[in-house]
């Protein structure tokens, strides 16, 4: 998708009453000492004044409590603030999730990893008769490799015009159409060669976890994940457009010098199990300290999840649906990226029980400064020393 450029300003502004409320009897809100929070301040600043994002908000928690930051407006007509309990569309976010089902699958034996794509969906990948030895064929491509984006095949977002989804967006789209559109383009590399982003990975990935179980990638999701840790604002919508709950409304902008489109409302079919999904920042969060914490993986599953390979970009590798990032104070943090119209989100996470989940409310935008501030954002928060509370 393209990427995002100067939009609007608005005022920081950081709202204690209902952070505590959000997030329930069993936390406290905590504030970073004074000059991490101020950092953290300029840097939501950023997001909402020279990266041109409406609205911004970052939910950050630790052992000791939580907190939530936001910044500018959750609605350019209205010019409301973003609402700290803000729900949003989480875009490739979802790819953790999926992946944690996946490996629940895997230890029950129900998947077998480093077995071909061609055993759970017989006849289905069958690419470009072009395409490089092997490249487009499940009977060589590995569940392993889909859910590492090793598999070589390409992604079907680079094959959808945008303005489709802006004329028309509340058509369903069929994953198994999005995926032969794909498939009928050359594959990038041999699978298991190289390692290359590709969102046609992930919707092969739900497409395995409805034939192995019987029930939607969505379906499970709920039943594995969202239902046991009590996460209320999550969901994987299916064809439904509306967000649930308080939430900011999604900007897009087609054009460099085009105004801003509400984009609030569209079929998050297009995105399905590559980046449908709903959430907030601390769901988010709670979900990445149960994954984690080994709440929702056996260990063995746990490691496999977190072996990760390098993608090219220095201190970021990816293992299974799960990437990791150096941080400034040591260490690593676990997490995913979120593209998706009207939104973008970024995640991270420490063993050792700290979150951070970031959200503007404007994708595709023009530049790739707000995607680096997003992350800039995520490391202030996790290398923040919190010193004071607050209930």
């Amino acid at each position: 998708m393209i990427k995002r450029t100067r939009v609007l300003a608005g005022a920081l502004t950081l709202t204690m009453a209902a952070v505590v409320a959000a997030a329930g009897p069993a936390t406290s809100a905590v504030a970073a000492g004074a000059h991490d929070d101020a950092r953290l301040r300029t840097v939501m600043d950023r997001l909402t004044t020279v990266d041109g994002g409406p609205g911004a908000l970052v939910d950050v928690r630790n052992r000791r409590g939580s907190t939530v930051l936001t910044s500018g407006v959750s609605d350019i007509v209205s010019r409301a603030p973003v609402d700290p309990r803000s729900r949003f569309r989480i875009g490739s976010m979802t790819k953790p999730f999926v992946a944690t089902v996946m490996l629940q699958l895997a230890g029950k034996h129900r998947v077998d990893l480093d077995a071909p794509v061609e055993r759970y969906l017989p006849g289905l990948v069958r690419g470009h008769g072009d395409a490089v030895e092997g490249g487009s064929d499940g009977r060589v491509i590995t569940v392993r490799q889909l859910l590492q984006h090793t598999s070589g095949l390409p992604d079907y977002l680079e094959h959808l015009n945008p303005q489709e989804i802006l004329e028309d967006p509340l058509a369903h789209r069929d994953t198994r159409e999005l995926v032969d559109g794909a498939l009928a383009h050359p594959s990038e590399f041999d699978p298991g060669k190289e390692w290359r982003y590709s969102n046609t990975n992930y919707l092969l990935a739900g497409m395995i976890i409805e034939k192995v179980t019987g029930r939607t990638y969505g379906e499970e999701i709920h039943r594995r994940i969202i239902a046991p840790l009590g996460l209320a604002a999550t969901s994987a919508p299916g064809d439904s457009p509306a967000i649930p709950g308080p939430h900011p409304r999604g900007y897009v902008r087609p054009g460099e010098d085009a105004p801003l489109v509400d984009l609030t409302a569209f079929n998050p079919s297009v995105a399905g199990a590559a980046g449908g999904m709903i959430s907030s920042g601390d769901d988010v969060n709670t979900f990445l300290d149960a994954l984690l914490g080994g709440r929702l993986l056996r260990p063995a599953q746990l490691r496999e999840m977190m072996t990760t390979r390098r993608t090219g970009d220095p201190g970021r590798a990816y293992g299974l649906g799960l990437e990791s990032r150096r941080l400034p104070c040591g260490g690593l943090a676990w997490g995913h990226t979120g593209d998706v119209f009207g939104f973008e989100t970024a995640s991270g996470a420490t063993v050792d029980g700290r979150q951070a989940t970031v959200m503007v409310n404007l994708d595709p935008g023009g530049s790739d400064a707000q995607s680096d501030d997003m992350q800039r954002a995520i490391r202030t928060a996790l290398c923040a020393k919190p010193s004071a509370h607050s209930r």
